[in-house]
């Protein structure tokens, strides 16, 4: 089960294309278009009852309201059926986040105070392109590409804690032991000069290793365009992004093309990656494309950080995709524009 938060936004994004006034009296009536069990809804009126992400549910209230108004969405048409994905992931090889469904037909993702654009163990993202499915290492990214700067660290920071004791590699040590030295390590900084100066060859040698595997692998132009859109999160089919942009606080309601019509109006120029000097490992991406409707050219950027997962020596480091480029400016992102009258009836109501 999701945790109260993404509940809230990610049902209040629901009950917003529904009928009713505002979202506390969408979860009071519990209507029977929004598809899940009772145990769900005792969960979402507990959040509710404690007022705690009241404005959270609002917003998600009025990202739902602007998607049923929408020129592009649902044109005034209640919904009748909305099911949610609840948090599972998706069975097949789908590049978008769906977190909602309505008639079948609508997909909507619900980005709520994120700018990820996916968290992936970094031999996915470098190796395997971002694909869902495919062979890569499952291993440490860090003793795979920078082995020597790995174990520098990791024995630098041992004799700092005064653990000498340990194994000469990180990979000989138990659960236990590497549990130890991390208790060792508090905060964020690292304790002495020459762990600090062993972090920082290991950003240089991970960085300059994950941007040489990366670009060997995006051989040729078709390969580098399926990568861009992976980075994008263009989809096999139009969906929608409701949420809120933590950097400006704004609302974020936009359709998302597909390959094909990504394809019809934009063509890739140039696509890079290149090694960053950070304060973790990392890799810059940019895309040069051109309009094809008015023969402008223009970029969008991102980068990947490589990062401990759960602490420090704690286990294969996550790579985290970022988006740098505003949504406003991606190709393939339209903002929803709302209509002012319904969507007009073939036939009309009965009595």
């Amino acid at each position: 089960m999701p945790d109260d938060r993404t509940t809230a936004t990610e049902l209040g994004t629901a009950l917003g294309t529904l009928p009713f006034d505002d979202p506390w009296a969408a979860v009071a009536a519990r209507p029977p278009e929004l598809a899940v069990g009772p145990v769900v809804w005792d969960q979402l009126g507990r959040v509710v009852a404690t007022g705690r992400y009241a404005a959270e549910l609002t917003s998600a209230f009025a990202n739902g309201r602007a998607l049923l108004a929408a020129a592009d969405g649902l044109r005034h048409r209640t919904p009748r059926i909305i099911e949610w994905t609840g948090g599972r992931r998706a069975p097949g090889d789908e590049v978008a986040p769906i977190d909602l469904r309505i008639d079948h037909v609508y997909l909507i993702s619900c980005k709520y105070e994120s700018d990820i654009v996916a968290n992936a163990s970094p031999a996915r993202v470098f190796d395997g392109l971002l694909a869902t499915a495919g062979t890569w290492d499952r291993g440490n990214w860090y003793e795979a590409v920078a082995t020597a700067e790995h174990t520098a660290l990791y024995r630098s920071c041992a004799d700092a804690a005064g653990l000498g004791h340990l194994p000469p590699t990180p990979g000989a040590c138990t659960r236990d032991q590497l549990a130890a030295l991390r208790a060792s390590l508090p905060g964020r900084s690292y304790p002495d000069t020459a762990s600090r100066a062993a972090y920082a060859d290991l950003c240089r040698a991970v960085s300059t290793a994950s941007a040489a595997r990366w670009a060997a692998r995006l051989d040729d132009a078709p390969t580098r365009e399926a990568m861009l859109w992976r980075l994008l999160r263009i989809g096999s089919a139009p969906y929608f992004v409701l949420g809120n942009d933590r950097a400006r606080g704004a609302a974020v309601r936009y359709r998302v093309a597909s390959p094909w019509d990504w394809r019809d109006r934009y063509e890739l120029c140039t696509f890079e990656v290149a090694a960053a000097v950070a304060g973790q490992p990392r890799v810059d991406w940019r895309g040069a494309y051109r309009d094809r409707w008015d023969g402008t050219e223009r970029a969008v950027a991102g980068h990947v950080e490589v990062r401990w997962s759960h602490g420090r020596f704690a286990g294969p480091p996550e790579a985290k995709v970022y988006l740098d480029t505003p949504m406003s400016r991606v190709p393939g992102y339209h903002p929803l524009v709302g209509i002012d009258e319904p969507q007009l009836q073939l036939f009309p109501a009965g009595p």
